[in-house]
């Protein structure tokens, strides 16, 4: 999700010490890797705030950990295609726009105690499918991963304000894996090569969200920050535990994309996913108990 460097300013202000500004080396986000449980995930990562936090994402599942909340009700999804605005490469992902000057996309129950605003929704994937996906589970990696964001409306003015707030922000994470064309997915497919480059974007109306949403309601939840610059820890994540399927010539496409402007030396969109972090004193709470936290394949 990309701020404005106002409400960055803002927060880096209001709370100092606990996030700082640290350059990091520039690298070639393709190579520079590591490995984990033989899948890889990008650490190398172009100058960003670096948060020194204790709430940080993304993190590794495990379900043998994870604790049981019988409370945990499902999801309630409402989304409105005509809210959908415009499509979008803003060189780190592409991202789909929504109105949300009004309650008509929200998301509510679950973990939330009131509805959430869908903002926009993007992805994250890797140069090949042995990585790719953000958050891992039981160390296993996927291809892709979807992040719904959505912003609090009843604690905050917009979604700038929100990334201030502890719990400002609700993001649904959705795995994806290869198999099956999603047929619903390719109109987005489709209007990928109009914004190939860096900065391109196009009007991209009438898309239902909910399509990517598994038809299994359970889910994992917990605390933590956003992934990509600022990385404040306003998160309250949602992963779905069943994956969507994709088809290997539609994740392609994703990664024809380029992080680069026109008339620039071309690098491809891939692996622009951030290594997963401590989980350190956090809970992971799950819809479904021990037995049947499996991970589906």
């Amino acid at each position: 999700m990309v701020f404005s460097f106002r409400a960055i300013f803002a927060f880096t202000k209001r709370f100092p010490g606990r996030y700082q500004w640290i350059p990091v080396r520039n690298c070639n986000l393709v190579s520079c890797t590591q490995n984990i449980n033989t899948a890889k995930q990008q650490e190398c990562q172009n100058p960003v705030t670096v948060s020194s936090g204790t709430r940080q994402s993304p993190i590794d599942i495990n379900t043998a950990h994870c604790v049981y909340n019988p409370q945990l009700k499902p999801l309630k999804i409402s989304y409105d295609p005509n809210n959908c605005l415009r499509l979008r490469n803003n060189g780190y992902f592409f991202q789909v726009d929504f109105e949300d000057s009004k309650d008509s996309s929200v998301i509510s129950s679950g973990p939330l105690k009131n509805h959430y605003r869908l903002k926009q929704f993007h992805f994250h994937w890797g140069s090949k499918s042995d990585r790719g996906s953000e958050h891992t589970v039981n160390n296993q990696v996927y291809p892709a991963e979807l992040h719904l964001v959505h912003w609090n409306p009843v604690k905050c003015n917009n979604s700038d304000e929100a990334i201030l707030s502890e719990d400002g922000l609700a993001v649904i994470g959705v795995f994806l894996k290869l198999g099956k064309r999603h047929d619903r997915l390719q109109k987005l497919v489709d209007a990928l090569p109009a914004v190939k480059h860096k900065d391109a974007a196009i009007e991209f109306l009438n898309f239902d969200p909910a399509c990517m949403i598994p038809s299994c309601s359970d889910y994992w939840t917990y605390p933590g920050s956003l992934t990509s610059p600022p990385q404040t820890e306003c998160v309250t994540w949602v992963i779905m535990k069943d994956p969507i399927e994709i088809s290997p010539e539609q994740l392609a496409t994703f990664r024809s994309l380029f992080y680069t402007s026109t008339g620039e030396k071309q690098k491809n969109m891939v692996d622009n996913y951030r290594p997963v972090q401590p989980l350190l004193k956090r809970t992971v709470y799950s819809t479904t108990s021990p037995f049947q936290n499996s991970v589906s394949q």
